[in-house]
């Protein structure tokens, strides 16, 4: 039987604390510092507190500290490891090889999104080196997963299936960092794939399409592949988010539960990695939360429209069609069954809140509705990016999350005892002595009302069994020994989670490194995002020299700033390989697209060189000339 992890992001202690909740069985978390999201960063008390609440129910707490790092750096990262450990948390998410030099704790390291594995050379060379886990890059369909899977079993494949894609290959985009100086390996990333921009020809004199949003991608959504994705050998679903409010992280989490748990349902030879069943007050729709249209990113190999090139906004719901356009209000043929005041809409690149909606017309009337209504068209859609009904359910409480409990109850005239067995491997017992009377009549239904108080607590009443409820024990006494009964079952789970940690054996990194040649599998320019001397010294050790620095420590800026599968010459229907059935139309009719063109992003050029023969990967470059 396999565990499956659904692993959820957490912008703080609370939001993870939701996640677990609404189902998810690991939640993963930015450190004090050092994580790829640099405004997600979480004091080791917070995530102390998270990792406590989660092993309750054997859910995983996750630690990113993928950035690259500094000689400085490395010596406080080691520091914070040891915090970490301590604090409780399972495993580290790493990107730099220099934390392999370092004295590290005996917790599990996963080798990030952010370290580039795409293959099955890659992903055997971090299996090799001691690393459990490795996050596999987005770009991945389920037939490259599974042939990685079937090279290299022994390790664990992690994937994203959910939220927000950068349009670069992880861990291999310098395009912040050359507009802005902040790098995204550093998580500072400015996100300048998302503005607009302007598309010009090769020669960066004749614009083609003005001010696009041409290098931003729709979010991911696999929900349709998570049960191929099992079977190709993932162990763990991971959703995007780790800047994503509460209510986001509740719908998306407690909608993927919904669907592993009807897949493990059918399947016998899966399992939830955690424990406990949430019951929820609502029901999960992925389109209610944020969202910039949906693309499933390669899943089945094959090219689709994953761009969005009209906003980087969300763009949420369709809720219906424009049929008639007034001075100051819209009538709409609605798809869903109503709208509320207050509501977020949006039609074509315009938002607006809803000030009223009259049912009885159809009628919507937007704030500032003049203003509004003159760029409105009857025939267009109208999207709502934001259920104010929706997000106040979510912003109640909207879970439980609990485990059952079966009790065994006995009593004679000087003993009363009470057994607990949980999850199928906790079972702890109370007893206390004193002096009982026999009752005038059954006192099983107090005895059960008394013990099946659960409530406060991450447990639910399963079965009871009661022999000797012919003695009289006061009510006091049973929800006495309930609770101590409660108290030992809770740090029974701790100690479960505490002795699994503790039985990882931390492999010895250099010696592995050592035994290792990973000359062709790691790259040995400023790819390599080698920034300091440990890093250098663990690709020494598996026969690389002479290893470049990293972009960011260089002085000339001038190269290559991207690689992405995401192509233009694709995204205009001019791709020589594969058929686009919705090409867009903003460029002349006849213009032909050849090997480049250019960018325009602000005041600064930069060059496209399509990748129709190199695996269909783009890249870009801030040297505004013809690339050999």
């Amino acid at each position: 039987m396999r565990k499956i992890e659904l692993l959820a992001p957490a912008k703080s202690a609370e939001v993870g604390i939701e996640a677990i909740n609404h189902g998810a069985d690991a939640v993963y978390i930015g450190a004090p510092a050092f994580s790829a999201r640099a405004a997600a960063h979480n004091s080791v008390e917070d995530i102390e507190r998270l990792a406590r609440y989660g092993h309750q129910y054997g859910a995983k707490t996750i630690v990113a500290l993928n950035t690259i790092l500094t000689d400085k750096e490395l010596v406080e990262a080691e520091k914070m490891a040891w915090r970490l450990y301590e604090a409780g948390v399972d495993a580290l998410i790493i990107q730099d090889l220099g934390l392999l030099q370092m004295n590290l704790p005996s917790m599990e390291l996963h080798a990030s999104t952010q370290a580039d594995v795409r293959t099955v050379e890659r992903t055997r060379l971090f299996r090799d080196l001691g690393l459990t886990r490795v996050v596999l890059a987005r770009e991945l369909g389920i037939a490259e997963i599974q042939a990685i899977h079937e090279a290299v079993p022994d390790v664990e494949l992690e994937c994203f299936v959910h939220g927000a894609l950068c349009v670069c290959i992880s861990g291999q985009c310098y395009l912040s960092a050359a507009l802005t100086g902040r790098s995204a390996n550093r998580g500072e990333c400015a996100q300048p794939c998302r503005l607009p921009m302007d598309l010009l020809n090769p020669q960066g004199d004749k614009v083609l399409a003005r001010q696009r949003h041409l290098l931003s991608l729709r979010d991911m959504n696999r929900s349709a592949y998570i049960e191929q994705l099992l079977d190709a050998g993932v162990t763990s679903l991971k959703i995007e988010g780790r800047l994503k409010e509460m209510s986001y992280v509740k719908n998306v989490v407690a909608y993927y539960r919904k669907l592993i748990d009807q897949i493990i349902a059918r399947r016998e030879e899966y399992a939830p990695l955690s424990y406990g069943q949430t019951e929820l007050s609502f029901e999960p729709r992925l389109e209610k939360s944020f969202n910039r249209g949906f693309t499933s990113y390669f899943a089945e190999g094959k090219r689709e429209p994953m761009w969005n090139f009209e906003s980087p906004k969300s763009m949420g719901e369709k809720v219906g069609t424009i049929t008639k356009v007034n001075r100051d209000n819209f009538v709409i043929s609605l798809d869903v069954d109503t709208l509320h005041n207050g509501d977020g809409l949006a039609v074509g690149q315009q938002g607006f809140r809803l000030n009223r909606f009259d049912a009885a017309t159809s009628m919507c009337f937007p704030l500032e509705g003049v203003q509004v209504c003159r760029a409105l068209q009857k025939g267009q859609n109208v999207y709502r990016n934001l259920d104010v009904a929706f997000e106040q359910l979510l912003s109640k409480p909207s879970a439980k999350r609990t485990m059952a409990v079966d009790m065994h109850y006995s009593a004679c005239e000087n003993r009363i005892s009470l057994r607990m067995n949980c999850c199928e491997k906790d079972e702890v017992e109370v007893e206390m002595e004193g002096a009982f009377e026999r009752a005038e009549r059954s006192q099983k239904e107090n005895i059960e009302k008394q013990l099946g108080k659960l409530g406060g607590t991450p447990f639910r009443t399963g079965s009871i069994e009661v022999e000797g409820d012919e003695w009289f024990v006061p009510s006091s006494k049973l929800a006495e020994m309930r609770r101590t009964c409660v108290g030992k079952l809770l740090e029974e789970h701790l100690k479960m989670q505490s002795e699994v940690r503790k039985s990882f054996e931390k492999p010895d990194y250099k010696t592995r490194a050592k035994m290792l040649d990973a000359k062709g599998i790691l790259p040995t320019d400023f790819l390599a995002n080698v920034m300091n001397k440990m890093a250098r010294e663990t690709y020494r050790e598996m026969q690389i020299e002479n290893v470049a620095d990293a972009f960011e420590l260089q002085q000339n800026k001038d190269g290559m700033v991207m690689q992405t599968k995401h192509c233009l010459k694709y995204a205009f229907g001019q791709c020589p390989r594969y058929v686009n059935p919705q090409p867009e139309k903003l460029l002349e009719e006849n213009f032909k697209i050849g090997q480049e063109l250019a960018l325009r992003i602000g005041n600064r050029k930069f060059f496209i060189k399509f990748g129709c023969k190199n695996d269909c990967i783009s890249k870009i470059f801030t040297i505004f000339a013809p690339q050999k």
